[in-house]
């Protein structure tokens, strides 16, 4: 019932920025925490940020400093600001949210993911 677009990815160059976005629609007013996700080939997925609706922030320690997560409650969206960006940063990048509601809590949805990757 929530699906979730990423766009932004592409190919920089490290040092360079990227600015990802992520727009999510159908029943979205009950959408709690939204955030990004990362998979490189071979490796689990892990943790980059999340905020919360009240915009607390929740940043893995390598992404400290050099990305910046923001969100708009009315589109609703999230984004991700890159900058200093690194080659091991190279990953499929994904939007997450999570939906609470009486019937299902916390219930999660994933995007199909952005391509990102950085030459050294």
């Amino acid at each position: 019932q929530v699906q979730l677009v990423e766009s932004g990815g592409g190919l920089v160059q490290a040092g360079g920025s990227l600015r990802l976005s992520c727009a999510a629609s159908g029943f979205t007013s009950s959408i709690s925490t939204m955030g990004w996700y990362r998979q490189a080939p071979g490796k689990q997925r892990e943790l980059v940020a999340t905020i919360s609706r009240d915009g607390s922030q929740n940043y893995a320690d390598s992404m400290k400093g050099r990305f910046i997560i923001s969100r708009d409650n009315a589109k609703p969206t999230v984004h991700l600001q890159m900058n200093s960006l690194k080659p091991e940063d190279t990953a499929v990048y994904y939007c997450n949210a999570v939906r609470d509601s009486a019937v299902i809590p916390r219930a999660q949805f994933w995007g199909r993911g952005t391509q990102v990757t950085v030459s050294s």
